[in-house]
């Protein structure tokens, strides 16, 4: 039997076999390498290497022998220093993980629209391999995306004549998010003034300004400016992995510049929310906001944990931390906010992102406005 999640078996002679996935052939099916080791670690250090070797192999001689890891090396390698680090970790993890396992031994010119999606296809039903339960369809366009622009990296390097090719993009269910009504929104808000600390604090001015929980995570209390009546956003916080996978922890926390230039944004205050940062702002201008603490931080993944323990005990269901994102801007658009300044405060690159993803109209609103009607005869 497989010892779990790692497609490596004991053979009854005794030594350990790792199975992994060298690519798929024309007829899209799979190719299987092996490793052999005396222990499972060191077969599973031989299984991890050799899927490594994929990636990191070196360039044949002719650009018409190369295969697709070739170019996925050299196109990590030219970007590396054009893109954000965390921006270019989530990529090498994208080609790691998923490109190169299954198509990295196939040669570009041979990549056919039947190849591409069936490798599509395999990551929406399977995901990651020696993984349970598929990929969302917006990781998959995402993995698609990347995948692209490497072909079109291999097409301009010459040497080989890329089939003409189409990727088709899974098709992406729009779902509706979930908003907090006024009477939710007012219960949060009651259940965190009581107790209140520094972790509680940091939900209500989330709520208060519409910022990111990786934004919120990194924010000091040297960006909150009381004379001004301000909050100034201009770095936020990921859990990443790290690039050696043989570490004993495999992922570590970055803590870099937001995703845009428009995400650098200066955020002015409610009269209420600054009275709120007065009364909690007795601390070090260092010190991390949801800690109050200059060394130690709290993570996306623990706030995300707080969050979910405060809106289970106030009695609110199926609310995650960016729900608070999105019921903030739905209640600027209630009030009439200019939504030109609704986009620059949430740190969107176009009111068009606002628009299209953050404006949620609440029953009470449309009423309100079917009401306008009769006023014109209607």
């Amino acid at each position: 039997m497989a010892k779990k999640g790692k497609n490596i078996y004991k053979r009854k002679d005794g030594r350990w076999e790792g199975r992994y996935i060298k690519g798929y052939d024309l007829s899209g099916k799979i190719r299987y390498g092996y490793v052999y080791g005396k222990t499972f670690r060191e077969a599973h250090e031989k299984q991890t290497k050799a899927q490594a070797d994929l990636l990191n192999r070196s360039a044949p001689a002719s650009n018409s022998k190369k295969i697709l890891a070739d170019y996925c090396g050299e196109w990590l390698v030219i970007n590396r220093s054009r893109i954000k680090k965390s921006t270019y970790i989530k990529y090498r993890s994208t080609v790691q993980n998923y490109i190169v396992p299954r198509l990295g031994s196939c040669m570009p010119q041979f990549i056919s629209t039947a190849v591409l999606e069936n490798f599509s296809h395999e990551l929406l039903v399977n995901g990651a391999l020696q993984k349970d339960g598929g990929l969302s369809t917006k990781t998959v366009r995402d993995i698609l995306t990347i995948l692209h622009s490497i072909l079109k990296y291999a097409k301009k390097q010459g040497g080989c004549k890329l089939s003409d090719f189409e990727i088709i993009y899974p098709k992406e269910t729009k779902k509706e998010m979930r908003v907090l009504s006024r009477e939710e929104q007012d219960r949060l808000v009651r259940y965190l003034l009581t107790d209140l600390d520094d972790c509680k604090f940091g939900i209500l001015l989330t709520l208060m300004t519409g910022m990111r929980i990786g934004e919120i995570c990194a924010l000091r209390w040297q960006n909150i400016s009381l004379p001004d009546r301000t909050v100034q956003v201009g770095a936020t916080m990921q859990r990443l992995q790290k690039k050696d996978p043989m570490t004993q922890e495999k992922t570590e926390i970055l803590i870099d510049e937001p995703k845009s230039l428009t995400s650098k944004r200066i955020i002015p205050l409610m009269p209420q929310t600054v009275e709120l940062c007065a009364r909690m702002g007795n601390h070090p201008p260092q010190a991390f906001v949801l800690t109050g603490e200059v060394e130690r931080f709290m993570e996306p993944r623990l706030m995300q944990y707080h969050f979910k323990k405060y809106t289970e005990a106030c009695g609110l269901r199926d609310v995650n931390f960016h729900a608070l994102r999105h019921t903030f801007a739905t209640r600027c658009v209630e009030v009439d906010f200019e939504i030109k300044s609704l986009s620059e405060i949430l740190g969107h690159a176009s009111v068009e992102v606002t628009l299209d993803r953050y404006v949620h109209s609440s029953m009470e609103l449309k009423r309100e406005n079917m009401n306008k009607l009769p006023a014109i005869g209607f």
